[in-house]
């Protein structure tokens, strides 16, 4: 079934403006090299409407530029939630408990590098995949997957797609 247009860029435009919102609201634990980005907890939403793919990624985009990310941080860490927002929309006719992986995943890869050769961080990084790592595994393994059981409850209502 296509998705209507409008209904499509509704839903990618909401899921970039609460992400947005989730980083600025969390800021203290959003940036740097040891974060928590309670707003990565949205990258399991491609699992119920290909409309978040884009819609995290231009939120990480913007939330990436009006934290003050360097231009390395802007364009990798977005592309970072690109890549797991993709992944976990392909995964989601699979388990429910894979949504998750992609975005721990494409960011464990991709922003330690940016924190190191970006930032100039002193850790190594390994380090820095821990730290990114635990941070991930808290918002979008735990935090993503206990919103991903309550909106599958609401999930007619919710992501209608017309």
């Amino acid at each position: 079934m296509k998705m209507n247009k409008v209904l499509f860029m509704t839903q990618a435009a909401m899921i970039a403006a609460v992400y947005v919102v989730l980083c600025i609201a969390f800021e203290p634990i959003s940036y740097g090299a040891i974060q928590t980005r309670i707003a990565e907890a949205l990258t399991i939403l491609p699992f119920f409407t290909p409309a978040a793919v884009p819609g995290l990624f231009i939120g990480c985009l913007i939330a990436n530029l009006l934290g003050g990310g360097i231009l390395a941080d802007v364009i990798c860490g977005s592309v970072a939630t690109l890549i797991g927002a993709a992944g976990t929309y392909l995964l989601r006719n699979k388990s429910r408990y894979l949504a998750p992986l992609p975005p721990i995943i494409a960011n464990v890869l991709i922003v330690p590098w940016v924190l190191k050769y970006g930032y100039g961080e002193p850790f190594g990084i390994p380090f820095l995949m821990g730290t990114v790592g635990i941070g991930e595994i808290l918002t979008c393994g735990i935090i993503g997957l206990v919103l991903l059981a309550v909106l599958e409850k609401y999930r007619s209502v919710i992501f209608k797609m017309a």
